[in-house]
Formats: structure tokens, sequence, C-alpha cells
């Protein structure tokens, strides 16, 4: 595109040459040709203003195109019509270059915004920041509400919301994972950190990215639990069965064979007593397995769209008895009366008359006993259904066991209860959670 503009500086060139030469012919002839000067010179000197001029004007349509490089602007349009037949062809090669520059940068915005949005989407929370200044590069709206933090400017800023949280990713190293344990509004859950690093424009930034595996380690804690226990079952309904059928036979034996016996030390007393024993305590294990199954029977639900609202009716009616008998204030929050939950109403009346007794129970020795149930829509929409006590409080030595099945802090206790409402929950794609002070009172939040 630029062959008319060098042949037009090949032109000027060969005729600035051949004037040169005629010039110098004259100046060798001598003073008869001298006069021919006066018409040479001139010529000279035009033609290099002309090649002076026709140089300038290419120098200043390079130093504007440059110029709008630098400042990208693309949008930039070189007139070639109205500008002069030699600098025609050069500004048609900016308007080239200048729509070529403008499709790569509409396609790397394209790109990005695609990216962007991609990762918008995903539920994995994504952080990236500088990792000499500590300053927030960019973070996805998955990070944001999985942390409840509308913005940050530094990482420092996530040191005074969560210190353990910024001290585990500053001490994560490219290309480690790492399962750590998040607090937001009370309810702790667990997120697996992995991060790896980059360098741009002499910058090194740190990839983060947090994903929630509090529902997958639930489940697969859940499902371990269950093997273990099944096996367990079997073992023991296997082994104590036989004992129990055993102690039975020998006890019938042992008082028919008591009246042929003179025991004058009792003996066959002891004997009876033992074998009692350990008949009762056979049963008991037995009614332990069988206890168990129970717990592991739920497996399909009817699941029906339910109003909170009726829910908590249904209990208020249901435990408003127990309640006034007991004199324990229980108060109600349900600001929004048209709130509803796809779940089976039973299973769910369950686990809520669950949590509610061991309320009751855990507020039986305060001098102003109180309970407070509460729904509300939280983080990702959920819906979170509150159980709330200003109860003795779990210790905290206590509050990581207290989902195991057949751990009970209560002498009369099964430990069933809430392993059943955790896999109750866990049924309906959602969790439990429980936040407690020791001394204050506890929360057991369900999320739905």
């Amino acid at each position: 595109m630029f062959n008319k503009y060098e042949w037009r500086i090949v032109v000027r060139v060969t005729v600035l040459f051949i004037t040169l030469c005629i010039t110098a012919f004259f100046l060798v002839k001598g003073s008869n040709y001298y006069i021919y000067l006066t018409i040479c010179i001139p010529a000279i000197i035009v033609e290099l203003i002309d090649f002076f001029r026709f140089q300038k004007k290419a120098q200043d349509e390079v130093s504007q195109f440059v110029e709008s490089v630098h400042y990208r602007d693309f949008s930039r349009y070189f007139d070639v019509k109205k500008a002069p037949l030699e600098l025609q062809p050069l500004r048609k090669g900016f308007n080239d270059i200048n729509t070529t520059f403008k499709v790569i940068s509409k396609e790397k915005e394209t790109q990005y915004q695609y990216v962007q949005k991609i990762l918008e989407l995903v539920d994995t929370g994504i952080l990236s920041y500088d990792r000499e200044s500590g300053d927030t590069g960019w973070m996805n709206e998955s990070l944001k509400k999985m942390l409840g933090i509308p913005y940050l400017k530094s990482i420092a800023s996530l040191g005074k919301r969560d210190p353990k949280l910024f001290d585990e990713i500053n001490t994560l190293k490219s290309g480690e994972t790492k399962v750590v344990s998040v607090t937001r509004d009370n309810n702790i859950f667990k997120v697996l950190i992995s991060a790896t690093a980059f360098q741009t424009d002499n910058r090194i930034f740190k990839l983060v990215a947090f994903q929630n595996v509090d529902d997958a380690l639930d489940e697969n804690e859940s499902k371990a639990w269950q093997r273990l226990l099944s096996v367990m079952t079997h073992e023991i309904m296997n082994s104590v069965a036989p004992i129990s059928s055993l102690a039975d036979t020998l006890k019938n034996r042992l008082q028919l064979a008591s009246k042929h016996i003179e025991d004058n030390e009792g003996t066959v007393e002891d004997l009876e007593l033992g074998i009692i024993t350990i008949k009762r305590r056979s049963e008991g294990l037995l009614k332990f397995a069988e206890t168990y199954r129970s717990l592991n029977k739920i497996t399909t639900l009817n699941l029906t769209k339910v109003y909170v609202r009726d829910l908590f009716e249904n209990l208020y009616q249901l435990m408003q008895p127990t309640l006034l008998q007991k004199n324990i204030d229980i108060d109600v929050i349900l600001k929004d009366t048209e709130l509803t939950v796809e779940a089976d109403t039973n299973l769910v009346e369950q686990v809520l008359i669950n949590l509610l007794v061991n309320a009751i129970d855990a507020v039986k020795d305060k001098e102003e006993p109180h309970i407070t149930l509460s729904a509300a829509k939280g983080f990702n929409q959920k819906v979170i259904i509150k159980v709330a006590d200003n109860g003795s409080g779990i210790p905290p030595e206590v509050l990581d066991k207290i989902f195991i099945p057949f751990f009970s802090t209560k002498k009369s206790g099964s430990g069933i209860g809430l392993s059943l409402c955790k896999q109750i929950m866990m049924l309906h794609k959602g969790n439990v959670q429980v936040h407690s002070k020791e001394g204050e009172g506890t929360v057991f939040s369900l999320l739905f």
C-alpha cells in the first residue's frame, strides 16, 4: 500500500539528482553557461523545499498515528480523500492498521467479559491480590456472598474480619490446598482454599480459590458413620442375640434345678442374679442396635411446598402446654408470612420438636427461661429456621461431637436426636448448624 508513496520519493530524488547534474555541467562549462544557473539554482531550492515539505507531511501523519496508538484511540479516522495525493496511501494504511487494532481490542474485551461472566456464575469464590502491597485486584460475587463482604480493598482488611482465615491465606503456598473453617453470621462452615501465582507488569499476584465443602464433608462423614454403625450393628446382633437367648435358657433351668438343690449359702440366688444381669445387658445392646436401625431407616422424602408459618403454628400448639407448665417464654419471629420451603412436613416437624425439646431442657435452670423460634432468607437466598435459647450453652470441647450418633451429655439421652436431625436435613439437600456460647445460650440453624 506504500508503493505509490515510495515511487513519489524516487521521482523527487531522481528529479533533484538530474537538476544537480545539469547545474554541475553548466558550472564546468564556464562563464558562457552561468546564465543557465539562474534557472537551475532556484529549481534546486524549490525541489529541496518540496522534498522537505513532503517528508514533513509524512512525519506529521506518522506522529498523529503514533499518538493515536499511544492513547489507544483506535476510533480515529484519517481522511484519505482530502489528503494530498502523495499521502493518501499512507493514510489508507493507517486506517487499515487502526481497524485491525480495533478488531483485536474488541475481541479482547469480549473475551474478558466472557471470562468474567463465567467467573461470576461459578460457585467457587476467587480472589486475586498483589503479593507485595496486598491490594486486591479482583474478587467475584461468589466470594462476596460466601464471606459476606461487599468490598475488599486489600487482603489486610480481611485480617480485621477473620484473622484465622487471613493467616491461612498468607501462609498458603502456590499449588497447595487446605481445608479451613470460616465464620459468617455466627455460623461456621468448611472451605477448601487453593492458591497459585502469576506475574504481569513486573508485579506478582496471588490467586486464591475458595470452595465451600461443608456439605460434602458432612455427607461423607454421615456415610462413614452409617457404614461403621452398620457393621457394628450386624456384629452386635449376631453376637449378643445368642447370649440373650442362652441367658434366658440358663435362668429357666436354674429355677427348675433350684428346687432340688440345698442352697444354704445363697449360691443359686447369686447365679440367678448374674444371669438376669447378663440378659438385661444383652437386651440393652440389642435395643441399641435396633435404635440405630431407626436412625438409618429414612431414605426417601415426601416433598411438598410448606409454609413456614404453618410449621411454627403446629409446633407452638403442640409444645404450648409444656412451655406453660415449665413457665418458659417463647417468641415466634416471622417477618415474611409467605415464606415457604420444599420439605417433608412430618420429618421437618420431627426435627423442630427435637430441637425445641433440647432447648426446653437447656433453659430449665434459668431464672428467666426464654426460647426464640425464627425464620428468614439468608446467604444465597437459603431459607434458615432458627431455634435459639438462653440456656447454659454447649462447652467448646463438646460442640464438635453433638452430631455424632449415640453421643450424649445427658444421663438418659440416647444420642440419636441430633444425628437424626442432621440426616433429615441432609436428605433435604440442606444442613443443620449450631452456634453456642457457654453460659449464654445456643442457636440451632436449619438451612434449606
